[in-house]
């Protein structure tokens, strides 16, 4: 019954005539006539709307989807345009050591009621919510100072609820002690990673509640619960303490993310009793509970309006590209960003991985390359006159495998591999250098997403996004590396629209196959096909021996070296 009432919600047109010859009808309609049942239906399913909200960075931002999946309403509030009095800049406040940044609570609070008085002055109906979910930059975190439960339920704007007013969030780099205290603790760097998923990580939020105990005791001390900016956001729409779900909690240096629990060793090497202040973990696919009734009373919520698990910002953007099993998804922009589903991870000391915020029994990984387009437009304007239309024609006359000549092009100190320097064939053929630097950093993300976990099973797609995604002939790099189609996506609202599907999802209280198949045939027009694999005769062998031959080549010369930098 609940399988076909979730398949009359998502289609209600199509259902319409299933319901007529099946005769199929939710107990509480059999006492009407035929006609006036699937009128009431399709009403139902058409009137619901499902919102959600992501608080990043620089702005808060929600979008409202119908049960059909089309967006009904977006809004936002700008941090720095719209609240001047927190002078923030780019949401966020640089402190004096030039490590230490983090944002004002206050302010995320503020922002979500001037959000939603902007939707009521847009005449925005939440009467019709059935579910919301929302994410949050990741690793960011908020501290409830002693008794705020009790006052949470009412907003009430005269009570403090916060022990700490300057919320740590991803942009902090001031806790390099505590990363190097957390590693020897977890027996090594990647000891740790193989635990939580990464090796640790200044930003991550276990490192910052070590700072925060250890530099300022007495707030730590005040402190009755520890949230992430995601559950924090769920906390105020629940009027209780949210959970933290397990996509999010992967990025703290805190979770198993085996096991799924807060692991004991890395727990105690942060402050003690700190499970505690966490709470226990959830899925991401969680009910929390409905709506509180604060926001009933000021918006006119449903009572019955479910508030889904609210999960970090990089996990709610898989869910919005829709990725599956198989897939990997490619930002092309001024650095280089890949997202992974995975279901066997390997944690490495180079990329993160995290529970999946679809489903969560497997896993999803991401890799930062900070050398991506800025290093593009470099040999661009040195090999080619500055001409992107000679460059997509230097890839367009060279052969796949560019000859065996391939380079490394770090010109800024990379994150994944730590290295820096050129190192590169001996080779004076402008065409040659193109194809050896956009064929180099290809490789680079297949190698290193592999070594995650990674690996390409037939269905395998790649989504591309990002500026270099307009251009062809370095997607048919891509195409040809991956030995998949490539398709482009458009992600200015990839957070939003995920965590909406999850409000979704949630909603239906089904099993996510289902769902991911109902996602996948009514998105499938926001992907466009652009390139498939080239050289068909080259698709098994020659390509695997190509990415063989990259972790076994030794260069004939190398135009710049850094000390000890290892390509």
């Amino acid at each position: 019954f609940i399988y076909f009432m979730l398949l009359f919600c998502m289609f209600p047109q199509t259902s319409f005539s299933v319901c007529v010859s099946l005769n199929l009808y939710p107990p509480p309609l059999l006492g009407v006539r035929v006609s006036d049942r699937c009128v009431l239906l399709m009403a139902a399913a058409q009137d619901s709307l499902y919102l959600g909200f992501d608080f990043s960075t620089q702005q808060l931002k929600v979008v409202a989807i119908d049960g059909d999946l089309n967006v009904v309403h977006q809004n936002h509030v700008l941090f720095d345009s719209e609240l001047p009095e927190f002078r923030t800049q780019g949401g966020v406040q640089l402190h004096a050591d030039r490590l230490t940044v983090t944002s004002p609570v206050l302010m995320w609070v503020k922002a979500l009621d001037l959000l939603l008085d902007k939707m009521r002055r847009a005449e925005f109906d939440f009467s019709r919510v059935r579910a919301l979910s929302g994410s949050g930059q990741q690793h960011g975190s908020v501290y409830w100072r002693r008794g705020a439960s009790e006052t949470l339920n009412q907003l009430d704007p005269d009570q403090s609820l916060f022990s700490v007013l300057d919320s740590p969030v991803w942009m902090d780099s001031s806790s390099s002690q505590q990363c190097q205290d957390l590693q020897a603790a977890a027996g090594g760097a990647l000891r740790l990673a193989e635990i939580t998923g990464s090796r640790a990580y200044e930003r991550f939020t276990g490192n910052q509640i070590a700072k925060l105990r250890q530099n300022r005791l007495e707030e730590f001390q005040d402190t009755e619960r520890i949230s992430l900016v995601s559950s924090f956001a769920a906390s105020l729409f629940l009027g209780g303490y949210a959970a933290i779900d397990y996509s999010d909690g992967s990025g703290m240096n805190l979770l198993d993310i085996r096991s799924r629990t807060w692991s004991e060793i890395c727990l105690e090497a942060t402050a003690p009793h700190l499970d505690r202040l966490l709470g226990a973990p959830l899925p991401p696919t969680s009910v929390l509970g409905p709506v509180s009734s604060y926001f009933v009373r000021r918006c006119g919520f449903s009572e019955s309006c479910r508030v889904v698990a609210f999960t970090g910002d990089n996990p709610a953007s898989l869910a919005g590209m829709r990725l599956q099993q198989g897939d990997i998804a490619v930002s092309l922009g001024t650095s280089d960003t890949v997202f992974l589903w995975i279901q066997q991870p390997r944690p490495a000391l180079e990329g993160h991985v995290f529970c999946n915020p679809v489903d969560w029994q497997e896993y999803m990984a991401l890799l930062c390359f900070k050398n991506g387009s800025l290093t593009r437009e470099r040999v661009r304007n040195e090999c080619t006159g500055g001409s992107w239309e000679v460059f997509s024609a230097a890839l367009r006359e060279t052969p796949l495998g560019n000859n065996g000549n391939i380079g490394f092009y770090f010109d800024t100190m990379e994150i994944t591999p730590p290295a820096v320097g050129v190192h590169r064939f001996d080779s004076d053929d402008t065409e040659v250098e193109v194809r050896a630097l956009v064929e180099g950093q290809f490789l680079s993300r297949r190698l290193h997403a592999e070594r995650l976990g990674y690996s390409i099973i037939p269905g395998t797609r790649v989504l591309a996004t990002g500026g270099a995604s307009s251009n062809k002939e370095i997607l048919q790099v891509l195409s040809d590396v991956f030995n998949a189609p490539v398709y482009t996506i458009d992600l200015s609202n990839s957070t939003c629209l995920g965590s909406a599907y999850r409000a979704l999802h949630g909603n239906t209280l089904t099993v996510l196959p289902l769902i991911l198949l109902i996602l996948q045939q009514y998105c499938s027009s926001a992907s466009v096909l652009i390139i498939s694999p080239d050289y068909c005769d080259l698709k098994k062998g020659k390509k695997e021996n190509l990415v063989k031959e990259v972790k076994e080549k030794r260069w004939n010369k190398e135009k710049k070296r850094a000390p000890e930098a290892d390509p």
